[in-house]
């Protein structure tokens, strides 16, 4: 046997060796398994499988194979061949040797896979760039003046709304009903309103009486105290007593 626990080393009557030659060999007709004892491979076989209890899985495999393939290789030789058997014995040997070479294609990328580096464990990704970080300071620029302006704003939006009237002398339309139907009795022919306003008044009372005297005369029309006329739009307005 082989100091090599991975290896079957066959030594049989016509045969010492590894058994993966004797099976390359037994393909291409190169040894007669007539001449070997199918029953001492399969007792050599079994031997080796049970010493190799750390034995890879998918060597086993291989040597089951090839041990299974030269037990079928020798019954085909025994036994008559049936010409109409399908596949025949070098088809399927051809068969098994794609497949092995598959397999191997297979084992050998897988190695380089789990050979290669691994992310996180070998080789590291580069970290995400943070950026530039921006920090912005007003400048501000202003006078006196400018300070004064922006306050006057501010305290005008905040600042409640109040609106005071001022006390200015005014007639209500009571004296002014009053005085215009006390002097209308004493007037016989047409006088312009301005006639029933008092004595000296002026300015924002003269406006307050003449508005009042105008509402105080559309009063006393309406009951048929005093009549009106004008000529125009505009024009100047008169009363008297009626006839």
């Amino acid at each position: 046997m082989d100091a090599d626990p991975d290896t079957l080393t066959l030594d049989i009557d016509g045969w010492e060796g590894p058994l993966d030659l004797l099976l390359a060999l037994a393909r291409t007709q190169k040894v007669d398994l007539r001449q070997l004892s199918i029953l001492e491979l399969v007792e050599q076989y079994l031997n080796f499988i049970d010493r190799a209890r750390a034995l890879k899985l998918e060597v086993a495999a291989d040597y089951l194979v090839m041990a299974a393939w030269l037990a079928y290789l020798k019954s085909a030789l025994l036994l008559p061949r049936d010409p109409e058997q399908e596949p025949s014995p070098e088809e399927l040997a051809l068969r098994l040797q794609l497949r092995l070479e598959r397999l191997s294609a297979m084992r050998e990328a897988g190695a380089r896979l789990l050979a290669r580096d691994r992310l996180g464990r070998d080789v590291f990704v580069r970290a995400a760039p943070e950026g530039l970080k921006t920090i912005r300071t007003a400048a501000w620029q202003a006078d006196l003046y400018d300070l004064i302006e922006a306050y006057g704003r501010v305290t005008a939006r905040t600042r409640p709304v109040m609106h005071i009237v001022a006390s200015r002398p005014v007639m209500t339309l009571e004296a002014a009903l009053d005085r215009v139907a006390r002097l209308v009795g004493e007037t016989i022919d047409w006088a312009t309103i301005e006639k029933f306003l008092p004595e000296g008044a002026g300015g924002t009372f003269r406006k307050s009486a003449l508005a009042s005297s105008f509402l105080a005369s559309l009063e006393l029309a309406r009951q048929g105290r005093v009549e009106l006329r004008q000529q125009a739009p505009f024009a100047p307005l008169y009363l008297r007593r009626p006839a």
